[in-house]
């Protein structure tokens, strides 16, 4: 049976080096219960390490913690990758590290968290994760499925670190399977500029680095199940699966896009 689930799908933790060091696992899952979300996808910068304490900190609470990374291109352009477990996400995270260069100055960066899902840290990622990779934008997008997950450009609508930002256009070539929009652009405003990739869904997801961002904006789709596999065919409208709506958070109320 289909029903509605509330999603966030871009949420990073304390690894993140511009992530708060408020974003522990069992602090992030309290908020997301809190707002009412049903399915979040920790998305930290190039690393998956992470996930895993998320997802132990959620077991037995009606949230679902998806798998996920925000990868850094060699044009500088952020993707989304999304899966349904952590066993892909640490493949794609080997591909990454090995495409990865430099060492992480918390003084200048901030410092690397990793932590268990008690929220006791369990040690400092070295590698600079807020840097650039050496893959490419269809490099990753083709590594994404061939591991089976979706991939989504990041907030398509910054001037930095975005896709379009970075390119000034979509290659043909890449197969994005979503677009995300900040809440930096309206959905009237993002039609008329994007209306180029009208042939994508586009989805609002939060982009916390901290707690108070958490449901900031999200999408609802109606699923079977609570899984990346579902996802893509609601974001592809296959057997009545679809995006319901989107929602931005003001002043702690919801706008609604349906």
């Amino acid at each position: 049976m289909l029903r509605e689930f509330r999603t966030d799908l871009h949420v990073h933790t304390c690894l993140s080096p511009c992530g708060d060091l408020s974003m522990s696992p069992r602090k992030i899952v309290a908020e997301v219960l809190r707002q009412g979300i049903n399915i979040i996808a920790v998305t930290d910068h190039n690393s998956a390490a992470n996930i895993g304490a998320v997802t132990k900190a959620a077991e037995g609470a009606p949230v679902v913690v998806l798998a996920g990374m925000e990868i850094c291109t060699r044009e500088e352009a952020h993707v989304l990758a999304i899966f349904d477990n952590e066993t892909p996400a640490l493949k794609l995270q080997s591909v990454v590290y090995n495409a990865l260069s430099g060492v992480n100055n918390p003084d200048v960066f901030g410092l690397q968290v990793m932590a268990n899902e008690l929220d006791e840290v369990e040690g400092f990622e070295e590698r600079l994760l807020i840097g650039a990779t050496d893959l490419s934008v269809e490099d990753v997008v083709r590594a994404v499925h061939k591991l089976g997950g979706l991939a989504i450009a990041a907030h398509i609508d910054r001037e930095s670190y975005s896709v379009i930002g970075q390119l000034g256009f979509i290659p043909r070539a890449v197969t994005f399977d979503a677009l995300e929009v900040s809440e930096l652009t309206s959905d009237k405003d993002a039609r008329t500029r994007f209306s180029d990739y009208m042939r994508y869904v586009f989805v609002r997801n939060s982009d916390a680095h901290t707690i108070d961002r958490i449901g900031a904006q999200t999408t609802r789709f109606l699923l079977e199940a609570p899984t990346a596999s579902e996802i893509g065919k609601a974001l592809r409208c296959e057997d009545g699966r679809k995006l319901v709506s989107v929602e931005t958070r003001i002043d702690n109320r919801q706008s609604i896009v349906r």
